[in-house]
């Protein structure tokens, strides 16, 4: 489930969105009238084949549909299709992003990216730029022994601190394979769980983990407090590849959100990466839980 792996071309699922043109208007235009108390965010991932080119138009876009909030991805990690967004300043993005009436509390970074200490400090200082609240590591803690893994969460934790010092808080992300790859019959990721320090390093929870067996409710309330943020996905339920119009799939969207309140969530992200035709469908629907 690493995005990277997806093939599905952005544009096309841009023009796609059309689709959704039937929801009736007061629908959409609806404002939170019973209780998600978080903003409504989007991973820039989803139209990572277009936002780097036309950021504003972009952003404004999803603005329509009713998301507040876009998480990022770090132009100068990720590359390829964010490339284009090298050439701002934390500052200058942020502006941007503002302008498109957008707010970013949170961006992805690599691990690369931040387990070098001079690197990491360039970041700080781009993230606080941006005006983030959480920096979070896209992966990188898998390895093939839990010797291996434990050295990564302490560099994870090393990482955190140092972020915590900028005043921000670090994250890290999970993809399917934390679940999929075991040791003695347990996943990786409730290894990673017993070794970050959780006043450090919070999770951020990628609910394709249901595509794996796995639902975040179960981790938020078992957790309590180890969570900041998490990805949205809902997939058919015929079809576990097809990601879906949220509640129309295979996720107890209505347990999640109550879960999420236990596990200490404090902003999600829609992350339809593979058919971004769904984002405006998805948006309506968690505005009117």
């Amino acid at each position: 489930m690493n995005r990277r792996s997806f093939l599905g071309k952005t544009a096309a699922g841009l023009a796609a969105s059309g689709f959704l043109s039937s929801f009736p208007n007061s629908i959409l235009a609806m404002s939170h009238k019973k209780g998600i108390n978080m903003p409504l965010g989007f991973q820039s991932y989803v139209y990572r084949d277009v936002i780097g080119q036309k950021p504003e138009e972009t952003m404004k876009l999803l603005a329509s549909y009713g998301y507040k909030n876009v998480e990022w991805c770090s132009p100068k990690g990720y590359q390829g299709p964010f490339a284009p967004l090298v050439k701002y300043s934390g500052k200058e993005l942020k502006k941007i992003t503002n302008d498109s009436g957008l707010q970013t509390t949170s961006c992805h970074f690599i691990w690369k990216e931040i387990t070098n200490d001079e690197s990491l400090a360039e970041r700080i200082e781009f993230a606080n730029q941006l005006g983030l609240k959480h920096m979070v590591c896209s992966g990188g803690l898998m390895a093939k022994t839990e010797d291996e893994v434990k050295k990564r969460c302490d560099q994870m934790n090393h990482v955190g601190e140092l972020v915590k010092k900028g005043g921000m808080m670090a994250g890290y992300h999970n993809h399917n394979g934390e679940f999929d790859e075991k040791f003695s019959d347990r996943p990786q990721y409730d290894f990673m769980l017993e070794h970050i320090d959780p006043s450090l390093v919070k999770m951020q929870f990628q609910v394709a983990a249901i595509t794996s067996g796995f639902k975040a409710q179960d981790y938020f309330r078992k957790h309590p407090g180890r969570f900041i943020s998490a990805h949205l996905q809902d997939y058919s339920p015929s079809d576990h590849k097809k990601e879906v119009v949220m509640g129309t799939g295979i996720v107890n969207w209505k347990d999640f959100f109550a879960a999420a309140k236990v596990g200490g969530l404090k902003y999600i992200f829609v992350e339809m990466e593979s058919d971004p035709s769904v984002m405006q469908g998805c948006a309506a629907y968690i505005k009117n839980i």
